[in-house]
């Protein structure tokens, strides 16, 4: 995979070269290539913003050095051979949620280019420009707002990088984690533990000990339960049903959950009160 960040701050991208990401490009998994928006400038002040129109607070990045870096990189090539171009992803507080679901979908494709922008954003003629000429996704990393889309592009690349083949050193390991497509896809991961078994005198579950997959899968699966409950109730609402054995149900009902109308779950009206 090919990942081209425009930036005017390379420096800020630095991570990318240590952990996983680091060793994915050092191994020639991941090409990452980071660019200075300010090289696509022709003032001897590299200008890249101006008041915006209409009036207000802040500065809005100017659209023609990111036409200009733009157009240069698309033109440096198309790793994927399938004339498409790359993906150009847009990190915006406006724009939809980045879920585990959308990094699966960016790991699909042979390319992607990130456009972090800083003050109030980037000229909306830009997106408009190339949006109708490649594929371009705005996405939210959450619902607050940062000074510069860097470190969203950060976040969004290690967790894509991490579903490249040959990223992890076990294949399987991003199949447990929260939000990971499947039937627990709506389920946050449960604890987990480590050596030594006894800990400043904290023993781990003894369940964890006993070599019994079964009951152990089951207890894994019933920690899950407990602390989506706890953290993230409105993932465990939208549990499709289909999904819950009786298992399920009756720690759910033990929690103070009820089956609605729908046959979805939810915690008891006192519940809520409370």
């Amino acid at each position: 995979m090919r990942l081209d960040i425009v930036t005017i701050f390379p420096e800020y991208l630095e991570p990318l070269n240590v952990s996983l990401v680091g060793k994915a490009r050092a191994r020639g998994r991941l090409d990452v290539r980071v660019h200075d928006l300010r090289q696509w400038t022709h003032d001897r002040h590299n200008t890249v913003d101006d008041t915006p129109y209409g009036g207000g607070p802040g500065m809005v990045m100017k659209p023609e050095p990111w036409g200009e870096a733009l157009d240069a990189v698309i033109a440096s090539g198309d790793p994927g051979g399938d004339g498409d171009g790359p993906v150009i992803v847009v990190p915006t507080p406006s724009g939809s949620p980045f879920t585990q679901e959308t990094a699966v979908e960016l790991a699909a494709e042979p390319w992607l280019v990130f456009t972090p922008a800083r003050y109030e954003g980037i000229d909306r003629r830009v997106v408009e420009e190339y949006g109708e000429r490649f594929r371009v996704r705005e996405l939210s990393i959450g619902d607050y707002v940062l000074a510069g889309g860097e470190a969203p592009v950060l976040v969004m690349v290690e967790a894509v990088a991490r579903l490249l083949p040959g990223v992890l050193g076990n294949a399987e390991s991003h199949r447990d984690d929260s939000f990971a497509p499947g039937a627990m896809a709506d389920l946050l991961e449960g604890p987990v533990y480590t050596k030594p078994p006894v800990w400043r005198g904290r023993d781990i579950p003894e369940v964890l000990l006993s070599g019994h997959h079964g009951r152990i899968a089951r207890w894994r699966r019933d920690q899950a339960f407990r602390r989506t409950a706890r953290y993230r109730p409105d993932l465990l609402e939208r549990c499709d049903p289909a999904a819950l054995d009786a298992e399920d149900r009756k720690l759910l009902a033990e929690l103070g959950w009820a089956e609605r109308p729908d046959g979805r779950f939810g915690p008891t009206a006192q519940d809520v009160e409370e």
